[in-house]
């Protein structure tokens, strides 16, 4: 699972979500797609393009056809809320992640939350139900979740329900496929596309500016305790970040994960990070705890300096890494290369 989501780091929340109170609050299934007044767009923002509705989004679960232009949106994926604001519109109900607000903190986003902020609907996985009901949305995404079947079934009662892209390990799925499965759904797809060209010549004029980062291998990691730290799949938003400048992972590396999101490890398996920069994740609690066991001491890559440790926050460096969305890459990419080039 990706930070934040595991109990340790950030002890979960209980949250009411009885699946009968739901429905009650819904009327049941009979609302399905139905739209009201809309608060999840502002009046004078770009709508759907003409005739690109219906749509059918394939998914997880299968796949959901959305009939006209969603007004109510709730994002229940991670950061799934950064690819609707960035495509013109306001959800009007987020999960909470990092212990913050969904609209409060992060700079890549909190301007265009304005004066109109989400309300709050649950904690990562856990989704209170009675509240998603009670807003009455036509479209609910969750692209970076690790939604459950019987949590899909229960929304899909509520409004229509665009789960996990299809084909994809729960939070694995590349930030190009989430926000295209969400353009498609917003009926926005011409944009997204642009959005997603626009990233992408970002990460080109960085390869292209460090031709010598091609084929460099990384590895990223978190201490979270003394004596023990997390593996990152290579699959994973932060690893995958650094991939497209150029890096790849070395195959002890690969191995140690094989379809495993994060592996949990002691330092007696340091060796699984060595490469030619690892990059960790924390505070500077955690910094100081890994630069001061013998056995990280030891490894080449702290004694050659090509370790990089990036804070989740103060600046919001590890977040950014983490949500890796339209709306947050160009941040990272600002604040990550600076400290790349700083490594010899």
């Amino acid at each position: 699972m990706p930070f934040g989501t595991r109990p340790r780091l950030l002890p979960r929340v209980a949250v009411a979500a009885a699946a009968a109170l739901a429905l009650t609050a819904c009327g049941g299934g009979d609302d399905t797609g139905k739209t009201g007044k809309s608060d999840g767009a502002k009046s004078g923002e770009p709508g759907a393009a003409a005739g690109a509705f219906p749509v059918t989004v394939e998914h997880k679960y299968g796949s959901t056809t959305i009939t006209a232009q969603p007004k109510k949106v709730v994002t229940l994926g991670l950061s799934d809320q950064d690819a609707v604001l960035a495509l013109g519109v306001k959800p009007v109900g987020a999960v909470d992640w990092f212990k913050e607000q969904p609209y409060g903190k992060w700079p890549w986003a909190k301007d265009l939350w304005g004066s109109a902020p989400p309300q709050v609907v649950g904690e990562r996985d856990e989704y209170n139900m009675e509240k998603i009901a009670a807003l009455k949305p036509d479209l609910i995404i969750a692209q970076y979740s690790g939604m459950k079947k019987e949590q899909y079934d229960t929304l899909s009662k509520i409004a229509k329900v665009v789960a996990q892209p299809k084909g994809s390990e729960d939070y694995q799925a590349t930030w190009q496929v989430m926000t295209r499965q969400i353009g498609k759904a917003l009926g926005k797809g011409a944009e997204s596309d642009e959005l997603i060209a626009g990233i992408d010549a970002r990460f080109k004029t960085v390869r292209d500016k460090h031709p010598e980062w091609k084929g460099k291998t990384v590895t990223v990691g978190e201490p979270y305790e003394p004596g023990k730290f997390s593996a990152f799949s290579p699959k994973d938003p932060k690893v995958i970040f650094l991939g497209e400048m150029g890096f790849t992972t070395p195959e002890a590396y690969r191995t140690a994960l094989g379809k495993e999101n994060v592996a949990d490890l002691s330092s007696e398996r340091l060796d699984v990070m060595e490469a030619d920069r690892t990059v960790w994740l924390g505070n500077a609690e955690t910094e100081a705890a890994m630069k001061a066991d013998p056995l990280y001491r030891k490894t080449k890559v702290y004694q050659e300096k090509r370790d990089l440790f990036l804070p989740y926050d103060s600046p919001d460096i590890g977040a950014a890494l983490s949500f890796n969305t339209v709306l947050s890459i160009p941040y990272a990419i600002d604040q990550i290369v600076p400290k790349l080039e700083a490594i010899k």
